[in-house]
């Protein structure tokens, strides 16, 4: 099984879980959202399984730094906006295996899935 692993390449995290797929012998594609974009579908697919919540990552310094206007009333559509606009908003690493997804890197659940 071939995953993809979408990130940034020079976040600390995205390097976290790559090294772990790399010493753990997974092969993966890497899909680098901030040069690449990302596909609106497949932003809106990982909004509905995970909730837009959980994909907006509201602790980066791209989200801290729009505007209030911008960050108030925030609802499904405006963050899919605000991420499709400034991918460097979406939860990093975000490792589609095919049937689902997982947000963010915990080696523990990460452990689970290949072993």
């Amino acid at each position: 099984m071939t995953v993809t692993l979408f990130g940034i390449p020079n976040c600390d995290t995205v390097k976290k879980a790559r090294a772990w797929l790399e010493q753990n012998g997974v092969d993966y594609l890497f899909h680098n959202y901030k040069a690449s974009g990302v596909n609106s579908k497949a932003l809106s697919d990982w909004v509905d399984e995970h909730g837009w919540e959980a994909v907006l990552n509201r602790a980066g310094t791209t989200f801290k730094k729009l505007p209030d206007s911008d960050k108030a009333g925030l609802n499904r559509d405006k963050a899919v906006a605000l991420m499709i606009a400034q991918p460097s908003m979406i939860k990093r690493p975000i490792l589609d295996l095919g049937d689902r997804r997982l947000v963010g890197f915990k080696p523990e659940l990460y452990s689970q899935v290949f072993s």
